[in-house]
């Protein structure tokens, strides 16, 4: 990998692979719709002589591949929302990959679990079944399927899934809200079950091997999973988070009947209803393939890990504040 362009880099997931591959040398294009927030990115990590700021549509892959240049890799981090999916997150795929192929450039996707499902098993290989059940799952699928097509003769695309995450530029799961909340010292409200023991990654280790499957040339074509360090439940995470903020306002579990009232009013909290399953019969992933073709994974410890959230979000809202 020579060089790579992110999309949505300013983004949950795009934030740390940015930083991951300045962190690494790597020539990088930060690529996103704000201006603004593209050049925060840049004053987070030093204004670094390898990192390229480029305003544009991700919708668009004209602008992608003039963004690009000679990006031989491009990774695809720009988020739809949840109330949004069903009608936007195709057309978003097919620029992506029609960029990949003009650029004749590999193309690392970026995706989670909603394709397989209700699980089959304890934890799931790359293997496990796809039979998604709700609306988003069969989209999700066809995401996928759009991905991988035989019709893209020069793009080599592979696709990383990762279960539910955290991290100070986590902006789209389900514990930012909570996350945020507690960092701020607010009463707030929890996505589920609390006492269910589920999965959840640390975005900067996610993009550290992110980049580590992306930089091997026989990976593509492939899907890869990042697990987490294993199952935690959200009083834990409740726990450790007002630990490290040093505040202990109430924190409420949301259920489906409390879900469907707010999503009433709140598109994006409707549309989370159906995918509650995942919080009631979590879904855990395998690492096996990537630690036995990759090596082994490193994971930050979630104690560590939420208490860095934390930190993090605490120290953003001292910044806006100031």
């Amino acid at each position: 990998m020579k060089k790579a362009i992110v999309l949505g880099a300013t983004g949950g997931v795009g934030n740390p692979l940015t930083a991951e591959l300045v962190k690494r040398g790597i020539e990088t294009v930060a690529f996103g719709r704000s201006a603004g927030k593209l050049e925060s990115l840049a004053q987070q990590l030093g204004h670094p002589s390898t990192l390229r700021l480029e305003t544009g549509d991700a919708f668009n892959p004209e602008q992608i591949v003039k963004a690009a240049g000679e990006a031989d890799v491009i990774f695809h981090s720009a988020n739809i929302p949840y109330h949004e999916m069903e009608a936007r997150l195709l057309p978003l795929g097919e620029a992506v990959m029609e960029a990949a192929e003009r650029l004749g450039a590999k193309a690392v996707i970026v995706d989670g679990i909603y394709p397989y499902g209700r699980r089959t098993t304890d934890k799931a290989t790359e293997d496990h079944p796809k039979q998604p059940h709700t609306r988003k799952g069969k989209v999700r699928l066809a995401y996928e399927e759009l991905v991988f097509s035989p019709r893209w003769r020069r793009a080599e695309p592979l696709i990383v899934r990762l279960p539910d995450y955290y991290g100070p530029s986590a902006q789209a799961s389900y514990l930012s809200v909570t996350m945020e909340a507690i960092a701020a010292g607010k009463p707030t409200a929890f996505i589920g079950n609390m006492t269910i023991p589920r999965e959840y990654v640390y975005l900067p280790d996610a993009a550290r091997m992110i980049v580590e499957i992306a930089m091997r040339d026989d990976a593509y074509r492939q899907n890869w999973h990042i697990p987490g360090p294993g199952v935690i439940s959200g009083r834990e995470i409740v726990r450790i988070a007002q630990q490290a903020s040093g505040k202990r306002k109430p924190v409420i579990p949301l259920g489906r009947t409390g879900i469907s009232l707010i999503g009433l009013f709140n598109p994006v909290m409707k549309e989370v209803v159906e995918m509650l399953y995942l919080t009631e019969e979590p879904f855990i992933l395998s690492g096996e393939k990537a630690e036995r073709l990759i090596g082994p994974i490193a994971w930050t410890p979630h104690e560590q890990a939420i208490a860095e959230t934390i930190r993090g979000l605490m120290r953003h809202e001292r910044a806006t504040l100031q």
